[in-house]
């Protein structure tokens, strides 16, 4: 399991197995994260479950029904869920309250351009300017990001390809199945050689999404002046 104390590493590595996997509950922004492999996971209704099926089918249950998930897909659970079959990871934004969501399977690159060639897709963007989100980073062969830092922790899981995370104290292998957790303003940049690396990458807060002043809704409503 992944250190919960505050003088944790910059880059924290995990395979993925079945359970509790990372407590952040101290962090600014809390964040649980879990794992499910061919067993049941039960979640309660303590915020919203964030979750990427990494090889499926799974079953998902929830207040909004039965799901069978395949590879690739993913998902926002407000509120209580199961999951059972296949394996997968479960990131849950504590005391937040989302939209129930189901996408995928996952593209094989982003449709937005990221540093040092990369791109990224929003996959469940954020409800509310300031909200979690849930995002795919592609890295191509060859790729060696600049060095950088991101304001809040992120949480990530390998999906598929290669390469390597480096920090100023470590250089941590990457591949298919290990979860990872980056401490806020933790210096660090992925690497990749001759292979691809496929990422899904959680942020607790975004400086992004609708505001009650900015919507497409409002936008695009045109007041009708009146005649004279």
């Amino acid at each position: 399991m992944i250190s919960t104390s505050y003088d944790r590493p910059a880059f924290a590595d995990t395979p993925l197995t079945h359970g509790p996997l990372a407590d952040l509950r101290g962090d600014p922004f809390p964040t649980m994260l879990h794992g499910w492999a061919e067993d049941v996971l039960t979640l309660n209704a303590d915020g919203t479950h964030f979750g990427y099926v990494q090889r499926g089918p799974a079953e998902l249950h929830c207040d909004a029904g039965a799901f069978t998930l395949k590879d690739g897909m993913y998902f926002a659970v407000p509120g209580p869920l199961r999951v059972a079959s296949g394996c997968g990871i479960i990131i849950t934004r504590l005391g937040y309250t989302g939209f129930f969501y189901l996408g995928g399977p996952i593209e094989n690159t982003g449709r937005l351009r990221y540093i040092d060639g990369c791109t990224d897709s929003l996959l469940i963007p954020p409800v509310l300017y300031g909200d979690p989100c849930l995002n795919l980073l592609h890295l191509p062969a060859g790729t060696h990001q600049t060095t950088h830092r991101h304001p809040s922790l992120r949480v990530g899981l390998v999906i598929r390809g290669s390469g390597w995370c480096e920090t100023p104290d470590r250089r941590v292998p990457l591949s298919p199945g290990l979860a990872f957790v980056i401490r806020a303003e933790a210096i660090h940049c992925f690497h990749t050689d001759d292979a691809e690396l496929l990422v899904l990458a959680y942020h607790p807060d975004s400086d992004f999404g609708p505001t009650h002043a900015d919507h497409p809704m409002i936008n695009r409503t045109l007041i009708a002046k009146e005649r004279a």
